[in-house]
This record gives C-alpha cells, structure tokens and sequence, in this order.
C-alpha cells in the first residue's frame, strides 16, 4: 500500500526504497540479536549493554541524528522505520530501554553549546555511553511545572537535592538530562542540566518491580548535595520548561507508534492462532463473531497508524502539532488497549500464559497510555486548543 501525505506545495511519500532497505537491515538485525534472547531480558529486567554498540554499528542509535556527532541524517519515518521494526521484538520495555537516548539527547542537541554537545552526544549515538531523561518526581507526576528537585549555584558548580522516579535506563545511564528548579515556583523557575552518574551526591535505586516492560530497567533517581559543574547546564537558567516541552512533541509521536506496533503485533498472533486453532470441528475463523473481531481489530489498526503517519509527516514538515500528536497518541492507546484485549480473548486461556507474544503485549500496552503524558493530560491540551 502506498502511503502518501499532501499538502498544498508537496506529495510526500511516507516510506521509500531507502526506508525499506533500512528496515529489512533492522529486521534482520532484531531477528538475529536480539529474538533469540528477547525472553532471558525480559526475565533479567535487563539486557547487556553490548546490545547498544550493537545497535549503533547498524545504525540504530545514530538514525535522525546530525552526521557531525557521528549520527545518520534522514526524515522523520527513518525514525519511525526504526521504531516499528523494534518493536517487532515484542517487548515494549526493550525498545524503551534502548531508545531512551531520544529522549534524553535532544534537548542536549537543541539547548546546549557546541562543546556540549560534542562532549555528550557522540559517545551515546556510537554506543559506547547511555543517556536517559530524569523528570518524574514521586510527588508531581504529569505535573512538570511542580517538579521539586532544586538546583542552587555554588561557585562554579549546582548542589542538586531532591529524586527522580519511573527514570527508563536510569541504574545503566551514564547520564542523565535532568529537570532541577533553579528558581521560583512554575515553569518559570526550571532548568536542565547534564548530571554524570558518577557525580558526588548521586545515588540509583534498585530496579523498580512493574507490570511491564520488563526488559528496560526503571529505578529511581536520588541527589543528595549532588555537585554538577555549572558547564554542564543546558541553556539559560529558569529555561528548560521551554526545553521540555519540545521534547513531548516526538515522544508522544514515538509511543503513539510503540501503540500501533503493539496492536499490529498483536492481531497478526491473532490472525494466527485463529486459522490454525480449532473447536467444535471448525477453525475459529470459521465462526463469524470471531471474523467480524478480527475485521474490527484490522480497521482500528490501519485508522490509527494513518493518522499517526499524517501527524509525523506534518511534524517532519514543520508544522505544528501539538493538538494533533496528542491526539494520535490517545487513539493509538485506546486502539491497543481494545486489540490486545480482543487477541488475549481469542486466545483464551493460552493468551494469560506468558509463553505466548499477545500474554506479554497485553501487559506492556499498559503503560503507553501513562507514559509521555497520561490520556488525562492529552485531553486536557487538546481542549484547550479547540475550545
């Protein structure tokens, strides 16, 4: 099927033979490294940092980034491509785990100086450092603008005192970009700045025990007097709000793909054990309530995935999408929600036993209605742009 994007001035192809050389690669690559072990991580809650440099060796950390800092230049849905064959390793928690350096390097590369930037992102994009973002307070939540983790100058270094919770690759990162309050209360008074793991004051939790999305590992965060070198802040003081915000735009977009990949995943296994499965002399595509679930589920999947390609072209184009990236990344949420539950259902009793793929992205869906902004708070600034 061709998928094509129309604006005014331009025809845009979303994926062309350069997009499908790539994702035969990563393919190949998830087929080969990473599916023969998928099910000893997720049981670890982990994978071997080796994984990253080999991610990087093929291209998967560097794809989207400037070549400068050793990254592979290309449009929007080479990101997508990469976030859609991921995720054909059938766990959420490893493809968070790995990307967490998208979420983490960009603010570096929008806010930062050169020498920043040259300093911390070059290693992450080759593998051999991993970086993850730190907002999440125990307290705040959603709430960012409440973050309580406070930043005061002392010399030419920041004491950092407070904690981060729900922190993706935070007991392996080797950095993290953190969200302090370096003045008043709100937006106005938020900073980011780089933290080094090996900081004075900087302290990891043991991995948090969730539902899912075993195989990235989550902790939390603790500072305590944590000395950071006043060179390591991103930008102008009181300005990393502004920072945090751009970053939701693509990570809303990224789980609003993770959603479909979920649910696409989910109705092929689907698809499968009802041909082969058999009860009452006749295959379950043999009865139509089962068919007519399975058309349901294909629909919502091929709805939901358009409407998060058009959102991603208009984002690669440079429009605004606020309002509409929030909304893909509900409808996708709600999509996978409703087809995982529908392809556990189809399964029966196999589909609760954690042998099967639809057992395991059941649980992962979860979170993707939580994370980079909960379907409350997606709700809320979509009302507030339309009404």
């Amino acid at each position: 099927m061709s998928h094509t994007f129309k604006t005014s001035c331009e025809c845009q192809q979303y994926f062309t033979d350069s997009h499908d050389m790539v994702r035969k690669s990563l393919r190949d690559f998830i087929k080969k490294e990473v599916l023969p072990f998928i099910g000893e991580w997720e049981e670890a809650g982990g994978f071997p940092k080796e994984v990253y440099r080999k991610a990087a060796d093929v291209g998967i950390l560097g794809m989207g980034y400037p070549e400068e800092y050793g990254g592979i230049p290309g449009d929007i849905f080479y990101s997508v491509v990469v976030t859609e064959e991921l995720m054909r390793s059938g766990s959420g928690g490893f493809v968070a785990g790995l990307g967490s350096l998208n979420i983490a390097i960009p603010p570096i590369l929008s806010m930062g100086t050169p020498e920043q930037k040259e300093r911390f992102v070059p290693p992450v994009l080759a593998g051999e450092k991993i970086a993850a973002l730190a907002i999440t307070e125990p307290g705040g939540g959603s709430d960012v603008a409440a973050l309580q983790t406070t930043a005061v100058r002392d010399g030419d270094h920041y004491v950092i005192n407070g904690s981060k919770t729900f922190i993706t690759s935070a007991t392996v990162a080797d950095y993290i970009t953190c969200a302090v309050r370096t003045g008043g209360e709100g937006a106005h008074g938020i900073s980011l700045i780089v933290v080094e793991a090996g900081s004075p004051g900087y302290s990891v939790s043991q991995k948090l025990k969730k539902t899912g999305w075993w195989a990235s590992d989550t902790a939390e965060i603790y500072f305590d007097d944590c000395r950071v070198p006043v060179e390591n802040l991103l930008g102008d003081e009181n300005n990393g709000f502004y920072g945090i915000m751009a970053n939701f735009q693509t990570e809303r977009l990224a789980l609003s793909i993770m959603a479909n990949m979920t649910a696409k995943l989910a109705m092929e296994e689907a698809l499968k054990y009802a041909r082969k499965r058999r009860v009452f002399g006749k295959t379950l595509t043999g009865y139509q309530v089962n068919r007519h679930k399975l058309v349901d589920m294909a629909t919502l999947v091929e709805a939901s995935t358009e409407f998060t390609y058009r959102v991603a072209a208009k984002i690669g184009a440079g429009i605004d999408q606020y309002k509409e990236v929030s909304m893909a990344k509900n409808f996708a949420c709600s999509v996978s929600d409703k087809v995982t539950y529908d392809a556990v259902q189809i399964f029966g009793g196999h589909g609760y036993m954690r042998e099967n793929l639809v057992e395991r992205l059941y649980r992962d869906n979860r979170i993707l209605s939580i994370g980079g902004g909960t379907t409350e708070i997606m709700k809320e600034i979509i009302s507030k742009m339309i009404l």
